[in-house]
């Protein structure tokens, strides 16, 4: 189905990068002219992007450049990306790479079923722990939402099996649903999400996850390197490639209600309209059970923006049942103003909001804090380091993840995070459950050359989670009567 044109009439303002459009000398010829603003592959209303100084273009050209390579990359990028999950999963099932080997030689080597509960994508593959930490469980409060959020987060890259056995088998609670949702822009239905519902609680709680960004999916990446925004009046400027995966509406932006008409009837809903539905029929069936958002890297994103429009459509009834938002690993969504509007909404719904950030991740580092993409940060920031300590901070350190004086540490940092897989494992350590794979323990050595890539994978952050607070972590009165409403008092 051809893709109808946008006419941006529900912004105030909006600049648009289209690398499809973007020729070689085209993205060469940023680099020299400051006129950005006046080229065709960057839509704005006024050209405000006509004197744009080097250091600026530099970074759009950089996005345009890694965008441009993932739409070119797309199709081999998604085969080799299957040939690695099907030949891992090969792997599993026939319990390791000599068992694999012994059962070729017997003709009796078996197939892994990608619609089953054992096959797992890469990012499952990365950390293939399934059982919850029942230390955490019977602690309960802060420390459980965050440990079942981040577990939920993880187990949102995996399909409909798995989900059905780790939720309902292992961890004893009702899988709500999980689903694929449209996005409009893309005409595709690439947005998924789970829900699920814990009844061992009280009061008992509803988590909703977001998928984060799929390892070999270029339209993932492109959303995520994607430096395009929306101003949308009384909320300010958000990213456009986050809210197109959260259903925003082709000239129509974030109406209260939509329409299903018989052009889209057998499509599937925008994520944001059918999980608000939803969560209202849940809710309504008992006054005391309250629900979470969560999400991992683009999940993360996906999961502050959710209450972000329940907020803009005066939600006010399911805001006050949202417990809390943890995102892990989540990139920045909006400008001062967006941060402006949701403190005051998060304040005035007494909406606890963390944002957990592992060491040198680089995604929450992006898009860039600086003059010209104006993108914040904001919430509580629970920041741990490589030795699992935590720090209730206002912004994660080296914010940008670009200052150059930090490269040799990032570097040191990445040779001691390799040495801590043989470590933890250890019996007076943190124990077997902390082992490694193979796969992780490459990913670790890929990390000495590019620092920051192997601290976004789930690993680190369940671990982080599970070792990193303290039985005492946000017991003062002082700190707790901020972080209720998501805020790190000064």
């Amino acid at each position: 189905m051809a893709s109808t044109p946008c006419n941006k009439s529900f912004c105030s303002n909006y600049m648009l990068l289209k690398p499809e459009e973007c020729g070689v000398l085209d993205l060469a010829r940023i680099l020299f002219s400051s006129k950005v603003g006046q080229k065709d592959f960057v839509d704005t209303p006024n050209e405000e992007l006509t004197k744009e100084p080097l250091s600026s273009r530099w970074v759009i050209f950089l996005s345009i450049l890694v965008q441009k390579l993932f739409l070119a990359t797309a199709k081999p990028l998604a085969g080799f990306g299957n040939a690695i999950e099907y030949w891992l999963n090969l792997q599993n099932v026939n319990g390791g790479f000599f068992r694999l080997i012994f059962n070729s030689l017997r003709g009796k080597a078996v197939v892994p079923d990608k619609e089953s509960a054992a096959f797992l994508s890469f990012i499952g593959n990365l950390d293939k722990r399934v059982e919850l930490d029942n230390k955490i469980v019977e602690l309960g409060g802060r420390r459980y939402d965050e440990s079942i959020s981040m577990m939920a987060a993880k187990a949102a890259y995996e399909n409909k099996a798995y989900l059905e056995t780790i939720v309902k088998d292992h961890w004893k609670m009702d899988l709500v649903g999980c689903f694929d949702f449209w996005n409009e822009y893309q005409q595709k239905a690439n947005t998924q999400s789970f829900v699920l519902q814990d009844k061992n609680v009280e009061p008992q709680l509803i988590v909703v996850a977001f998928r984060g960004t799929e390892f070999f999916s270029s339209d993932d990446w492109i959303s995520d390197f994607d430096l395009s925004w929306y101003e949308i009046p009384g909320m300010g400027k958000m990213h456009a490639g986050f809210m197109k995966a959260l259903g925003l509406q082709k000239s129509l932006g974030w109406p209260k209600d939509i329409v299903q008409t018989d052009n889209n009837n057998n499509q599937p809903s925008p994520a944001y309209y059918f999980l608000r539905k939803l969560l209202k029929q849940l809710l309504e069936k008992n006054e005391k059970v309250r629900f979470v958002v969560t999400g991992h890297s683009l999940g993360g994103a996906l999961a502050i923006l959710f209450p972000a429009i329940l907020a803009f459509h005066e939600e006010s009834w399911l805001l006050k049942r949202l417990e809390g938002i943890y995102t892990f690993g989540q990139p920045r969504v909006g400008d001062e103003s967006f941060v402006e509007y949701m403190k005051g909404q998060l304040a005035k719904h007494e909406v606890p909001y963390y944002r957990v950030v592992y060491s040198n991740d680089m995604v929450p580092r992006l898009p860039y804090d600086n003059s010209t993409f104006m993108f914040k940060h904001f919430g509580t920031c629970i920041y741990y380091n490589s030795l699992y300590k935590e720090k209730i901070l206002g912004e994660e350190p080296d914010k940008n993840g670009l200052a150059l004086l930090l490269i040799i540490p990032k570097m040191l940092n990445a040779v001691w995070e390799l040495i801590r897989s043989f470590i933890l494992p250890l019996p007076h350590v943190a124990g077997r459950k902390y082992k490694e794979g193979g796969l992780l323990l490459f990913m670790r050595v890929v990390g000495l050359l590019f620092p920051g890539m192997p601290a976004h994978c789930p690993q680190d952050y369940v671990n982080s989670t599970r070792l990193g607070p303290s039985e005492q972590s946000y017991v003062t009165d002082d700190v707790a009567k901020y972080q209720k409403i998501g805020i790190v008092p000064a």
